[in-house]
Order: structure tokens, then C-alpha cells, then sequence
């Protein structure tokens, strides 16, 4: 097994030759093996990270927003769904793959969402394994944070990608000397046919439905064995199973399991978004209820994707 570490001070790229210096000593690093770790240019310019296993399946990391864009099978298929209105500007979060919702879930006293997918991560591990390749990359307070939300905090995520598997570790530790409390949540745009897509695993949770009114959501219970996306789809279930099975319409069934993620969220725009709405929909893992952080403690969450 090959081992690659990687300082926090290698990957924050305050200018192009650093960037272009740690590209090509992390390819370097990778190419000792099959598969690995590498830094490439994404779009914008941004610097990105590219996993890939073994098994040629491979997963994309911006480090703005910390933000999982692609994860591809040995085939070359993609699994997720970055829109088509997405921008790599850093001036507004990457609207697909699988951002991060944190320390806030929806609207709030900060920004929609939190901080979290606007934010810079940094690099501070990653390993090549004989089955899978992995980063485990932080995000820390700063002045943009403290901001908004004036808490000292450490936020580590681990990425492992493998033979037909995605999953990912969120650690959220208090750093500071007063107590916080957050939610969050892992916004997943998976590549779909939305007419023909569907969730299994949720019948009998209690549900928040946004629609009509995002304000006001109608409680309920879900009594279907599969969830299909007939129109827009905004709608809480509280309390949901470690396992749903997702039938993305396109002829695969992704499992995702997960520890520690409370709740589900299903949600796709419909003809508010006309130019893709038919081709994605978001399952989503999350802590709705708030989670208080005594100074030193922490909380962690897990989510593994795999094919069927």
C-alpha cells in the first residue's frame, strides 16, 4: 500500500506556480502506483483533485466548496450531475455533485445553506489502498466564517473512491471555548431521467412537504414503496433508514447507506429549472435537527454509494 501525505500549506495555492509546483508533485506521488491522488485545472482555472481507483472508477474534488462533480465508473459513466447553470467563479457555490450544506440546511440567520460550499478546503491526506484511493481534505474558521457564524470549528472529509463505490466520512469538531449548534446536510445531484426515477426505503417516515409553500411544509407520512418525481419534488422524511435504494431511471440502482445522517431529502425543481430538471433529481443526506457541540466534542457521518 502506498502511503501519500500531504501538508495544508501544499494545497492552498495563493498563485499559478504554486498550483502548477503541487499538480505535478502530486502526480509524482501517483504515478508509483495504479490509480492514486492527482491535482488537475478545473473549470474556471480552480484547482481540483482527481481520485481514481485501481479499477479505473474515479471521483472529482473542487476544493472550492469541498465539492464532489463527477463520479464515473470504470465504464466512463457518470453518476452525478453537475448543471448546466453552474459557475467556477468563487463568487457563488457549484450548483451540482455533491455540495456541502453547513452549519446550516436551507434558509437561516446566515446564507442559504451555510458557508461550507463557498469556502476554500484544504488537502491534508490521501492514500492509495490495492482497492480504492482516498483524500481526506479540512475546512477551518477564518474571517469569512466568523463572520456570520462566529464559532472556531474543524470540518474534516474524507473521500474514498472504489471499484463502484463513493463514500465519504464528515467530522465536525468544536474547536472553539463555547458550545455551537449546527445542521447540514450533502446535497447529492444524481444523474437521472426524473420521469422515470424513484426512491425505495422511505414508506412510513413522516414527512416535511415544501410544496406549495416552502415557508409553511404540510406534515404527513409517506405510505409508497417507491417515490417517483412525477413534478417538483421538495419534501422532508425525518427520521429515515440507513439504506434507500435509488433508481436513477437510466438503468442503474445506487445504494446509499449511511450512518448518522437522521434524515432524507428529495427535491427536484421540475420546470423552474427547464433546461435540466429532467435530468437529475436530489436524494439527499441530512441532520436536520440542530447539533450541539460541547468545546472539544465531535460529531461524524457517513455516506457509502454503490452500485447494485
Amino acid at each position: 500500500m502506498a502511503i501519500v501525505s500531504v501538508s495544508n500549506s501544499f494545497l492552498t495555492f495563493n498563485s499559478p506556480t504554486q498550483f502548477q509546483f503541487t499538480r505535478r508533485r502530486f502526480s509524482a506521488m501517483a504515478s508509483s502506483s495504479t490509480g492514486g491522488v492527482r491535482v488537475a485545472e478545473g473549470e474556471g482555472n480552480l484547482p481540483k483533485l482527481v481520485l481514481t481507483s485501481p479499477q479505473n472508477s474515479e471521483a472529482e474534488i473542487y476544493l472550492f466548496g469541498g465539492c464532489i462533480t463527477s463520479w464515473k465508473l470504470a465504464s466512463g459513466k457518470d453518476l452525478l450531475f453537475v448543471r448546466p447553470d453552474a459557475v467556477f467563479n468563487k463568487i457563488k457555490p457549484i450548483s451540482g455533485g455533491i455540495p456541502h450544506c453547513f452549519p446550516q440546511f436551507g434558509p437561516g440567520q446566515i446564507q442559504q445553506h451555510g458557508f461550507g460550499r463557498n469556502m476554500d478546503w484544504s488537502v491534508v491526506d490521501s492514500e492509495n489502498a490495492d482497492d480504492s484511493a482516498t483524500v481526506t481534505l479540512e475546512l477551518k474558521d477564518g474571517p469569512y466564517s466568523r463572520a456570520m457564524w462566529d464559532f472556531g470549528f474543524q470540518a474534516q472529509y474524507k473521500v474514498i473512491v472504489g471499484a463502484d463505490t463513493l463514500s465519504t466520512e464528515l467530522k465536525i469538531t468544536n474547536t472553539d471555548n463555547k458550545a455551537f449548534s449546527f445542521s447540514t446536510a450533502l446535497h447529492t445531484y444524481f444523474r437521472a431521467s426524473s420521469a422515470g426515477a424513484s426512491v425505495r426505503g422511505l414508506k412510513g417516515c413522516k414527512t416535511l412537504n415544501k410544496d406549495p409553500d416552502p415557508k409553511n411544509p404540510i406534515e404527513g407520512n409517506e405510505d409508497r414503496d417507491a417515490v417517483t418525481f412525477p413534478g417538483f419534488v421538495d419534501c422532508v422524511y425525518l427520521d429515515a433508514p440507513n439504506e434507500l435504494q435509488f433508481d436513477n431511471g437510466l438503468g442503474d440502482t445506487i445504494i446509499i447507506k449511511n450512518t448518522n445522517w437522521s434524515d432524507a431529502v428529495l427535491w427536484n425543481p421540475h420546470i423552474q429549472m427547464e433546461a435540466c430538471y429532467r435530468d437529475f433529481v436530489c436524494v439527499e443526506n441530512a441532520k436536520l435537527g440542530d447539533v450541539k457541540l460541547e468545546p472539544g466534542q465531535s460529531w461524524t457521518a457517513t455516506q457509502l454509494l454503490s452500485i447494485s
